[in-house]
């Protein structure tokens, strides 16, 4: 029994590895950085937040978006190492912060983040990134996909993929396979995948040119004072989103992941973690919501399984024959089980409002709720000397002061009523 259990581990682990493959290569292939170094630093960065938090908490980090402009910045202007520098210092504010909140009551942080503000800052993490899924569906007009299948094609392989996740989810534990349906999204992008080479439109030259063995290329950080100013301010937006993926994968799993292990440490793993990779050469890591929507559709909890996709990121780091294989997945393939996964993340933030009971026909909450939603869709941005927010952190940030304003007091379930 323990050993079936730990193969079963292994394998939603491999699972999770596919789900944040994509999107953490991508960091490095838009930036310069060096991908064997970025996942590498995102499955060490995972292992440590894990050891933090005191093994509790579900996620997986890998490379985060919010630092691309800068990096691209700092890299054009100085150089990526100082970019990096800039990166250590953000980190540590992660940790500055998290020493605050270690002497916030938890009680405070629930009224600072009621349910009608933490609901929709879940949403806007699923469809904000539901035109990467669409853009990944209907494949890029600039690559030989396109002019193999057509765009409809595309759209043929991505809805293929998306009804295999949702006939291994729904359908194969009415045939008694039921550790089978806790794996829709490998054996969706297995499916996908193998559509795509029947269609030829999987390109294998990067394989072939890849080696079996190689040491990632470690870099080390330098610091300016140019480098930090950019960096640092984009560190207080992710900290803002750091707390909605704690809210979204809290609601996953029906746990308190604020109060315990508390948000203290939480944020201290994603810092240290984020500054440990940028002290080795590879991007900022930043809790992946990718995974949170992986976790909501298996549901499949153990903080293990997270682990050992983490191992699998270093492991795949050292082999760059296997990292290229993943790397030819196309895009509609990914597109396709990717509408499942961020659908998923905003579905938690619907439920999370339902079962706090939280009443919209008040018309203070339902103010609340609708300025966060447009504010975090309609592209706004508030930029207030080298700090710059829109999406999500704008969202969040003047939710949690418009409730304040609106409602100083924190509002239980029976209130919403």
């Amino acid at each position: 029994m323990e050993k079936s259990l730990t193969v079963k581990n292994t394998v939603l682990g491999i699972q999770h590895t596919f789900v944040m493959f994509g999107a953490t290569v991508l960091v490095p292939i838009i930036t310069g950085l060096d991908i064997g170094v970025t996942l590498f630093a995102a499955g060490l960065g995972t292992l440590l937040f894990h050891v933090l938090t005191g093994f509790k908490v579900p996620v997986f980090l890998g490379s985060s978006f919010a630092f691309i402009p800068g990096l691209l910045a700092v890299g054009k202007s100085q150089g990526l190492p100082y970019a990096l520098g800039g990166i250590v210092i953000a980190g540590l504010l992660y940790v500055v912060v998290a020493i605050i909140f270690k002497f916030v009551p938890y009680d405070t942080i629930h009224k600072i983040l009621p349910p009608h503000v933490t609901g929709p800052m879940i949403i806007l993490i699923g469809l904000i990134l539901a035109p990467v899924a669409i853009q990944n569906a209907r494949g890029d007009f600039s690559k030989p996909i396109v002019d193999a299948i057509g765009v409809n094609g595309c759209w043929a392989v991505a809805l293929f993929t998306f009804a295999v996740g949702i006939f291994v989810k729904i359908y194969l534990p009415k045939f008694g396979m039921k550790f089978a349906s806790n794996l829709p999204v490998l054996i969706a992008l297995v499916a996908g995948y193998v559509l795509s080479i029947i269609l030829g439109i999987v390109d294998f030259s990067a394989v072939a040119k890849a080696d079996w063995i190689g040491i990632p290329k470690f870099t080390l950080p330098k610091f300016s004072a140019e480098g930090i100013s950019i960096m640092l301010p984009i560190a207080i937006v992710t900290m803002v989103e750091h707390f909605g993926d704690i809210l979204a994968i809290g609601n996953v799993v029906g746990k308190d992941f604020i109060k315990d292990p508390g948000i203290s440490r939480t944020l201290l793993g994603d810092g240290l973690a984020t500054s440990l990779a940028a002290m080795i050469g590879g991007p900022a890591n930043t809790t992946y919501s990718e995974n949170t929507g992986a976790v909501a559709l298996t549901g499949a909890y153990n903080p293990i399984i997270m682990r050992i996709a983490a191992v699998c990121a270093i492991i795949l780091a050292m082999i760059p024959k296997f990292t290229a294989i993943i790397g030819t997945i196309p895009g509609p393939v990914i597109g396709g089980i990717s509408i499942l996964l961020f659908g998923m993340i905003s579905s938690i933030g619907v439920k999370n409002m339902v079962d706090a009971r939280v009443n919209l026909g008040n018309a203070k909450l339902l103010i609340i709720t609708a300025a966060m939603l447009v504010l975090g869709l309609g592209g706004a941005t508030f930029e207030l000397g080298a700090l710059k927010l829109s999406g999500l952190g704008l969202a969040a940030i003047f939710g949690i002061v418009l409730n304040l304003i609106l409602r100083p007091k924190d509002i239980t379930s029976a209130e919403c009523d």
